[in-house]
């Protein structure tokens, strides 16, 4: 047996019978790295700071009705026309999600997972070059306890005054009642297409 092996010998022995001390002489003599020291909660890379959420409007959360025509109300509008954005961040709860659905390349379809204010970024960009009017039409709702889940058939107008939508889908919504107000938690959304008409089921209103 060479002096590497019995130093080796001796390092498992030496835990075998929990001998800490010991055996991080005998790594350091055999030059087997310790870890490193633990850093300090100054070293450590520390999270971005998330916005905090403005305070509601009580009329906008007092109730699944309310909230839901808070969110389709803040959204709409004509071209260029700038969006109450804080009143659409007091709507959802920290870390809410919106969730677009639809079709890829090679007919597969995804999923991108957005927070509030990734939508609010996009949607700055996208309302002041184009109108958008969103409205509910027909609505399923599920509820147990402080949760509650909403299929709420949409469609959307450039203008009021269009005779018909371009485009409808379904707002699949998660929301939650803290026993004061109501929150949206997630909005999971997929418009219609050629392969996926919507059902009649959701086009009556419930």
């Amino acid at each position: 047996m060479n002096i590497t092996a019995a130093r080796r010998l001796e390092f498992a022995l030496a835990c075998l019978i929990s001998l800490p001390l010991l055996c991080i002489n005998i790594l350091a003599q055999t030059g087997t790295p310790t870890p490193p020291p633990t850093p300090s909660p100054s070293q450590q890379t520390q999270p971005a700071p998330t916005p905090s959420t403005p305070a509601a409007n009580p009329a906008d959360v007092s109730s699944i009705d309310a909230i839901l025509a808070a969110v389709y109300d803040v959204i709409s509008g004509p071209a260029g026309k700038k969006r109450d954005w804080d009143r659409m961040r007091s709507l959802f709860i920290t870390g809410a999600r919106l969730i677009p659905t639809g079709p890829r390349p090679g007919n597969s379809y995804g999923s991108r997972v957005l927070t509030v204010e990734d939508y609010v970024t996009r949607g700055t960009t996208l309302f002041e070059k184009e109108g958008f009017f969103e409205k509910e039409i027909a609505r399923r709702t599920e509820s147990f306890g402080q949760i509650a889940h909403v299929f709420s058939t949409y469609e959307a107008r450039h203008s009021p005054d269009d005779g018909k939508p371009f485009i409808r889908g379904i707002n699949s919504i998660q929301l939650m009642n803290d026993g004061k107000r109501w929150w949206i938690v997630t909005i999971f959304w997929q418009a219609e297409d050629v392969q996926n008409p919507l059902p009649e089921k959701y086009l009556i209103k419930g």
